[in-house]
């Protein structure tokens, strides 16, 4: 089955004045054409009369002249700026989370897949965080599913269980797969699949993602390697 893409979005830079309402009235315009607002940050704070606040917004469902004209019609929009989605810049996100050892094998291994598919036309980053403790790393599992762009998470350590385990289960309840180096601990019970070598670990999460590739992690769950 061929893997499927994300619908593309249109991406706008508006300075809008800094008001309780102006964003409310942004939200209900692109809702009356039909748009799903997928990912809405503030840049910075212009400072005037009145102030301004600078907001990027990508919007899935509507082109970007639709999603132009409908904005520009608002009295709070002071500029409209046509810019390109992220997910058109940078990709997809691998998320390596764990032990430093670990996860720059991991990165290794994921960077260096990353970059055959990316020279085929992917967009396919790989972010890193080292971390210790039980509550620590089950806060950063948790915090994935808010990442824009995140489409799977690997868990590189020694050793993982407790709440890990259970924000793992939140995480693939959402949605976002999780591969696992095979650790002591409950956590490679929680996870989609368990691979012993780092550096492969790297390549088979990139391998997962990656429309280029002939790999199907569903195919794959629960199996160790």
């Amino acid at each position: 089955m061929p893997k499927r893409r994300a619908a593309e979005t249109a991406a706008i830079r508006l300075d809008i004045v800094d008001s309780a309402t102006a964003l409310s009235a942004v939200a209900e315009t692109v809702a009356g054409i039909d748009g799903r607002i997928r990912a809405l940050a503030t840049v910075r704070r212009i400072d005037g009369d009145p102030p301004l606040a600078e907001v990027e917004l990508e919007v899935e469902g509507v082109t970007e002249e639709a999603l132009v004209a409908a904005l520009e019609a608002l009295i709070d929009i002071r500029a409209v700026h046509l810019t390109r989605a992220l997910d058109r810049i940078f990709g997809k996100r691998i998320i390596v989370v764990g032990g430093g050892a670990q996860v720059a094998q991991v990165a290794l291994g994921a960077v260096s897949e990353a970059d055959r598919h990316n020279l085929r036309g992917e967009r396919i980053s790989v972010d890193t965080i080292p971390l210790v403790g039980e509550e620590d790393i089950a806060a950063a599992v948790r915090a994935v599913a808010d990442l824009p762009r995140a489409r799977l998470l690997v868990l590189a350590g020694s050793i993982m269980g407790g709440d890990i385990s259970n924000a793992a289960d939140e995480l693939r309840a959402v949605g976002i797969p999780i591969i696992a180096l095979n650790m002591v601990g409950s956590i490679t019970e929680h996870v989609d699949l368990v691979v012993s070598d780092p550096v492969q670990a790297g390549t088979m999460a990139v391998m997962a993602i990656a429309d280029t590739a002939a790999f199907d992690l569903v195919r794959q769950k629960g199996r160790r390697y």
